[in-house]
């Protein structure tokens, strides 16, 4: 069985409530999943592109986890896609589409209820369309895009108990994405 790839984007993960505590499960599974913590590997903030393509090509299944602000993902995730996904090797006639038929999605956290996410509301939209393009980008590059992951409510004082009810949702949810047979060989 293959690994999923956990591309974590967090700029100040030590404060982190809910990621933190997501990687602190993950961890446990190294067998299960390869965690890597953008912000962690490239303090400066300077990719090296040849090894994060390697790391994908390496990988059938990719997590994008962050936590979801300003309408988007932390800069750092904006930056890695606008360098790694270089013309030839994940988009354009000449290449070859290294995200093509890799199954990926993104797994966030939010300030926000869900119920604040709805039409009628303030915010006018739901999650799902604020994450269009990501979306966009995911089918451009051809992709496999999943159905994302959101936990909501991180600013109505979250409890322990809250906290602790995330990560098995989490995992069910990383278990469902990897569930499709295409481990199978």
């Amino acid at each position: 069985m293959k690994k999923t790839l956990i591309i974590v984007t967090h700029p100040d993960i030590n404060n982190s409530v809910i990621n933190k505590r997501w990687l602190n499960e993950l961890e446990k599974y190294p067998e299960q999943f390869h965690i890597h913590q953008l912000h962690q590997v490239y303090p400066d903030q300077q990719f090296d592109i040849a090894a994060e393509q390697k790391l994908v090509e390496e990988h059938d299944r990719i997590i994008f986890q962050f936590p979801y602000y300003w309408y988007h993902s932390p800069a750092l995730l904006k930056k890695w896609f606008d360098e790694v996904l270089t013309r030839g090797w994940a988009y354009g006639s000449a290449s070859d589409f290294k995200f093509k038929g890799k199954k990926v999605a993104l797994a966030v956290t939010l300030g926000l209820k869900e119920e604040h996410l709805q039409h009628g509301t303030i915010f006018k939209y739901t999650l799902e369309e604020l994450t269009r393009p990501f979306e966009a980008l995911f089918d451009y590059i051809k992709a496999d895009y999943q159905p994302f992951f959101a936990y909501y409510g991180m600013t109505f004082n979250p409890t322990e108990e809250w906290i602790e009810r995330s990560v098995p949702l989490y995992l069910d949810f990383l278990e469902s994405f990897k569930s499709d047979g295409a481990d199978a060989a």
